[in-house]
């Protein structure tokens, strides 16, 4: 792929993303495909439908119910959880209508994504382990909302590669213990990899005998660490940021950038954060840097300590010793706030998105000691987002401290409704404005299993869903490394000045590989790109056209095509074989010129240089 063209054939602003959605109910399920309902929902198969105007603002209940109580509350869940867009009445005396839910296991062609069921037995033992460890962490959330049958039924169960997506909520019967989820969870073993089987079922017999939850989580955590750490883990880091067209400075901070780089003796290389500054010019720079600086310097620290320990540290252990650094640089800022009297909003502060690939040792029974064990910590505070890229699909690991959120997670009313509000992406909490005692940051864990890219931008890049329109530009052409991750983030600077352009904008991007990077031939041939659906010329500002075109134009900022520089070893390979031709020409001439005897030694020709 050319990828000095990727910021050029991104869909125009105008284009939207199908909207699909997973319809409930048997009433649904009875509606044939092909239908347009309300000269709006189009039934692409049963229980399937899309939105063919999402611009309109759906109908929604006249008030929340308790059934209805769950997906709200669990708004924050959306990585594994659907959430209401709206209802559909059939007709003005039906007094059932039909629920329709937004962010559903659906793929980008409209199908539903397999279910545990379906992918359990081809699945690789670290991935069949990982999706029963989400299912046990998602155990006791939805149990406190009373919906955790939802983890009991195999179909409702549907995953996208790693991801464990529940396809509804079920609410069932209140009184579900651990011991069902040990029943259920029996039902996949005949199809385990045969290094799983055995200690799963000796952890379902636990479970089904009442072991408790902190045992049975502990074992499952140190079998998935185990099998995720069988396999090498490589990675590569680059951030930038910059101000934008419309800003005079930048209140953005990010690492690692160049310079960090360049410094090896203090450069983490398994840490990447984002901060993006509020407070104006006098205080949002301040508030970002302060927080990088605080937390790389509190990283470098903490991972010293950890390297000590002789047993891998429980997630929760690590989570809190997160959170403490969080609150460290918290407090930081708001003694800075607080000495120059700033209140209100004069209060500088900043997002946070940090994600930290955490390598800690495991020895196995047979004393082989694995080095990494392939944990990814993510924090967030703010809207400054975080999502995991493949060759196949774009997931948001994150969600936005925002009022819209705050909103729909206390009950009060509904995602489409809160999203349209007056203020709803205003911040609901930022680093370093309130004392750390009101602070509470999102932090996660996740199990690198497979090759992906780990994104991280400021809402310059995010709004507008410029990552959901992109993202197919640019994963596959690093992961095939068509494209170095340092000219990928200054493509998508690139995109997000010209499709946003209001805001700063910094990007963070992490490549993990677990599998061998793809040998790319030395002199590859280079096709020409298909531009037969890119937009008219008219939508593309004059840089961009320079771009599109490959015209020799001079343009800041642009991303030029890599040329690839042939091996050092094939280059001293060719001088020594021109030397090689060289002395057999000037042998055998010598021999032709001078009378031959038996005397005369005969010199072998000289070999022919290879192609």
């Amino acid at each position: 792929m050319l990828f000095r063209e990727f910021a050029n054939r991104i869909d125009p602003p105008e284009t939207t993303l199908p909207h699909y959605l997973w319809a409930v109910g048997q009433l649904a399920a009875q509606i044939p495909a092909g239908e347009l309902l309300g000269d709006r929902y189009e039934v692409l198969q049963p229980q399937i439908w899309c939105d063919r105007h999402p611009d309109r603002a759906p109908d929604l209940p006249d008030e929340i119910s308790l059934s209805y109580l769950p997906y709200l509350r669990l708004v924050r869940q959306k990585l594994h959880v659907p959430q209401i867009y709206g209802i559909y009445t059939q007709d003005s005396h039906s007094s059932t209508p039909i629920v329709l839910l937004d962010n559903a296991p659906i793929t980008p062609e409209g199908q539903l994504y397999p279910s545990l069921r379906e992918a359990w037995a081809n699945a690789p033992a670290v991935r069949q382990v990982y999706w029963l460890w989400q299912s046990l962490q998602l155990w006791p959330i939805l149990d406190e909302q009373g919906v955790a049958a939802s983890l009991l039924n195999p179909e409702n169960l549907r995953v996208q590669s790693w991801r464990i997506w529940l396809l509804q909520l079920h609410s069932g019967n209140t009184g579900h213990q651990l011991t069902d989820l040990g029943y259920h969870w029996s039902n996949w073993l005949s199809g385990s990899s045969a290094i799983v089987a055995e200690p799963m079922m000796q952890l379902c017999q636990r479970m089904r005998e009442g072991d408790s939850f902190s045992n049975i989580e502990e074992s499952l955590n140190q079998l998935l660490l185990e099998l995720a750490a069988e396999r090498p883990l490589l990675l590569e880091i680059y951030g930038d940021s910059d101000p934008g067209p419309l800003r005079s400075h930048n209140e953005d901070a990010c690492y690692p950038t160049t310079t960090d780089r360049n410094h090896p003796e203090h450069y983490i290389r398994d840490l990447a954060i984002l901060c993006d500054g509020v407070g104006g010019h006098e205080g949002g720079e301040v508030a970002s840097q302060t927080a990088v600086r605080t937390l790389t310097l509190q990283i470098r620290e903490l991972s010293k300590s950890i390297q000590l320990e002789a047993n891998p540290l429980p997630p929760k252990l690590i989570a809190e010793q997160l959170a403490a650094l969080v609150r460290v640089a918290n407090n930081t800022i708001a003694h800075q706030n607080d000495s120059q009297e700033r209140e209100a909003r004069q209060r500088m502060g900043t997002t946070l998105v940090l994600a930290w690939q955490l390598g800690q040792s495991l020895r196995n029974d047979s004393g082989v000691v694995r080095p990494n064990s392939h944990e990814l910590y993510l924090v967030n505070i703010g809207d400054s987002r975080a999502y995991w890229l493949t060759a196949h699909h774009c997931q948001q690991l994150t969600v936005d401290d925002d009022v819209a959120h705050r909103e729909v997670e206390f009950g009060r009313c509904f995602g489409p409704e809160a999203f349209q509000q007056m203020g709803a992406g205003a911040l609901t909490q930022a680093l370093g404005t309130r004392d750390s005692e009101f602070l509470h940051p999102s932090i996660q864990r996740f199990i690198i299993e497979e090759d992906g890219i780990l994104l991280l931008c400021s809402d310059g890049l995010s709004d507008d869903d410029w990552v959901e329109k992109s993202w197919q530009q640019v994963a596959p052409a690093v992961l095939a490394g068509d494209c170095a991750l340092n000219d990928a983030v200054q493509a998508w600077i690139q995109l997000a000045n010209e499709q946003n352009g209001h805001d700063n904008t910094s990007v963070v991007m992490m490549l993990c590989r677990v599998s061998p990077p793809p040998r790319k031939p030395v002199d590859p041939v280079e096709t020409n790109p298909d531009f037969s659906q890119s937009p008219p010329d008219s939508e593309f500002s004059e840089a961009s056209k320079a771009l599109l075109y490959d015209q020799a134009t001079d343009v800041p900022g642009s991303v030029g095509r890599r040329r690839r520089r042939t091996p050092a070893w094939q280059t001293g390979l060719g001088v020594i074989l021109m030397i090689l031709l060289g002395v057999g020409v000037f042998v055998l001439a010598y021999q032709q010129m001078r009378p031959q005897d038996d005397s005369t030694p005969s010199f072998p020709e000289a070999p022919a240089p290879e192609d």
